[in-house]
């Protein structure tokens, strides 16, 4: 089993103290997002690898010791300013940790997230290859791997238009960050790929991959996994154990956050010390132990 630290919300930058615990504890229990009776209870020593997404990783170096198993750690680094991610730190203090966390973890299992990409009056291609050029640049000899995404017409995405001010890809934008962003990573002997994008930009000299595909989680683990049916896509199947609606950066362009009151409502709920992220056991709950 892949545990997934988290899609659904961002575990490393806000719940640390609680992943902490359940690392001491030695297992973690997850609500179906889709029954809410139903709670899968997974122990660590069933855990293969980990997979690692945050936007702050400042305390990630707290829980090196305690993970003990092969980890990949993704870390979404954007340039868009507060009207887009309010909550975001501020990205000078971002590439100083990713900068120390390289130096402790070593950069091949280090991957950047430039991550979503869109176009905007402000935030036009120019801007982006100015911006990625200069994160390229920064980070140096400590990131090899960069993923991008294209925006997403979710939920979030539509309610926020009026703030993104987004407008559609052409051809030539395509063509323009493909070679732009191949060039500024080549430059400085990094890679640079998409992830379940219908335009991979391979043409334009990117890497055809996966955020964790099939091959690097064989060569994590030793085994041979699925692909992850949940997402549809062709990364190697893992276990989320985030929630939904309980991410306070509120970025715009998010697709786990739709609903901001009742963020904070879920946010009130949460108990360092208890098994489930968001919330307590009920008597009612079934509970079932899963293997993969």
């Amino acid at each position: 089993m892949i545990l997934n630290v988290s899609g659904r919300t961002d575990i490393i930058a806000f719940y640390m103290d609680w992943f902490k615990n359940r690392l001491e504890s030695g297992f973690v229990d997850v609500r179906n997002p889709f029954n809410k009776s139903l709670v899968s209870r997974i122990y660590l020593e069933n855990v293969d690898a980990y997979m690692f997404c945050t936007k702050n990783p400042s305390r990630f170096l707290e829980i090196i010791d305690l993970i003990k198993k092969p980890f990949i750690l993704h870390v979404t680094l954007t340039p868009y300013k507060k009207d887009i991610e309010p909550n975001v730190i501020d990205k000078k203090v971002l590439i100083e940790e990713i900068k120390k966390i390289s130096s402790v973890i070593g950069s091949d299992n280090l991957y950047i997230r430039y991550d979503p990409i869109f176009l905007s009056e402000k935030y036009d291609v120019n801007y982006h290859l100015k911006a990625f050029d200069k994160l390229c640049n920064l980070l140096d000899g400590y990131v090899h791997n960069y993923i991008i995404s294209f925006i997403d017409d979710y939920k979030n995405v539509r309610k926020n238009m009026n703030i993104l001010k987004y407008r559609d890809f052409t051809e030539e934008d395509y063509k323009q960050i493909g070679i732009g962003f191949s060039e500024s990573a080549r430059k400085h002997d990094a890679s640079v790929q998409t992830c379940f994008e219908e335009r991979n930009l391979v043409e334009y000299g990117f890497k055809k991959g996966e955020c964790l595909s099939i091959e690097m989680a064989y060569k994590l683990t030793g085994k041979v996994y699925k692909k992850w049916k949940a997402r549809n896509c062709a990364c190697a199947e893992m276990v989320d154990i985030g929630v939904y609606n309980t991410c306070t950066h509120f970025c715009k362009y998010c697709y786990a956050n739709f609903d901001e009151k009742n963020i904070k409502e879920n946010i009130k709920k949460h108990n360092k010390n208890s098994s489930l992220l968001i919330g307590e056991l009920n008597d009612d709950d079934i509970i079932k132990e899963r293997y993969k």
